[in-house]
């Protein structure tokens, strides 16, 4: 297939180099960069543990002069790529979710004692869900503190936009609701909503896929069972090969 990548840089690239091992084609286009710049400040006194909700949280902590004493705290991830990055940084206990907020404050819940100290949640600017109340109405202290930003892109770039009037598009990777909601946004801005409802739209889960309402309940979606990049790449496996068939 020959799929659209609207990931962070570097991630995108990433992607792009595992779709083509596995015969697909990719254009990237980020529809999100990320800014490390203006975060929040913290300090780890009283904390118990880390709360980690994205790989980039983790990603602003290489530079941090706090990294070395962060690493002995317990990580708790949302799921395997944020865990995968944790592992990476040097923590020495990584707690993996299954890829949901929802589930990962059960899982703080069942193995953590609210009594033991503070709950730090690194987080970005714009949050999927209510961690820090849900656990403070378990009896947890949580402080919240942004230590990363995404900036928003104001356009499709131009060899992109040629290649969807072209036709040379087949598909969409959407891997965040925001980045779904600006997709949408700039189908709509450059005028091509038509030509989106000829696109298979990969979405990570089905909160993602509601995002792209704006562009017709006709577009069409395919939702991973499970918020894992490697479901994602299933589905399009699966979408290629009905093609060919």
């Amino acid at each position: 297939m020959r799929l659209l990548v609207t990931r962070p840089e570097p991630d995108a690239l990433k992607l792009r180099a595992v779709l083509e091992q596995r015969g697909h084609q990719a254009t990237v286009e980020p529809l999100l960069s990320v800014s490390f710049d203006d975060g929040e400040e913290f300090d780890l006194d009283g904390v118990q543990a880390l709360i980690a909700t994205s790989r980039y949280a983790l990603r602003a902590l290489r530079a941090h002069p706090l990294r070395a004493a962060a690493r002995k705290l317990p990580l708790f991830a949302v799921g395997r790529a944020t865990a995968a990055e944790g592992r990476a940084l040097g923590f020495e206990t990584v707690i993996t979710g299954a890829g949901r907020v929802e589930e990962l404050v059960a899982h703080v819940v069942a193995v953590t004692d609210p009594a033991a100290g503070l709950l730090l949640h690194l987080a970005g600017d714009t949050l999927a869900g209510d961690l820090k109340s849900d656990l403070e109405s378990h009896g947890f202290r949580v402080v919240q503190r942004v230590v990363y930003r995404m900036r928003a892109a104001n356009a499709l770039g131009e060899d992109t936009i040629e290649q969807l009037a072209m036709g040379e598009i087949d598909g969409v990777i959407l891997m965040s609701p925001r980045t779904a909601a600006l997709y949408a946004a700039l189908m709509r801005k450059h005028g091509l909503t038509a030509l989106a409802r000829g696109l298979t739209h990969f979405c990570l889960s089905s909160a993602i896929a509601q995002r792209l309402k704006p562009l017709g309940a006709d577009t069409p979606v395919e939702i991973a069972e499970a918020p894992r990049l490697e479901e994602v790449l299933a589905l399009i496996d699966t979408a290629a090969a009905r093609s060919l068939g």
